[in-house]
């Protein structure tokens, strides 16, 4: 039983990672464009779907990256406390700490964009730092992925 489980975890850490990325890429590009459209109507709206998209994909994913990573290391032998495991696990938490407060930003933006006929001052700040904790994590991801991949200081 055990030969099957390792590879749906496998397969499920995979296409979770897939959907996470997936979603922040294409999450943060529609609220970008939107921004910039300076419709607060069109805002509204993309940082609405935003919100669900988070809440739907995004959140699930977070969770099942970590459980099924932490599988995995334990079915590899690997220690947590290896040089490998310490690097992920910190990259991951680097990743969390930039994603809560976009998670914030992104009800904010949302619910205020409703609120104003064109972006004010608070609005394009709060963008602003939306876009600056997002351009923090995004190579960080990339980063992960790479560890996923060639397992860089493995073992």
């Amino acid at each position: 039983m055990e030969q099957f489980i390792y590879p749906a975890v496998k397969f499920i850490h995979i296409i979770s990672a897939t959907l996470l990325f997936g979603t922040g890429l294409g999450s943060a590009f529609y609220m970008y464009m939107a921004y910039r459209s300076g419709s607060t109507k069109v805002m509204a709206a993309t940082n609405r779907f935003v919100v669900i998209a988070d809440y739907m994909f995004t959140t699930p994913t977070v969770v099942i990256q970590l459980l099924s990573g932490l599988y995995l290391l334990h079915y590899l032998g690997l220690s947590w406390t290896s040089v490998w495991s310490l690097s992920v696990l910190g990259l991951y938490a680097f990743v969390g700490i930039c994603w809560l407060p976009v998670v914030w930003l992104q009800i904010w933006l949302r619910d205020r964009a409703q609120e104003l006929d064109q972006p004010d001052q608070q609005y394009r700040q709060r963008m602003k730092l939306w876009l600056t904790l997002g351009l923090l994590a995004f190579p960080v991801v990339i980063v992960i992925y790479i560890f996923m991949i060639f397992k860089p200081f493995w073992g």
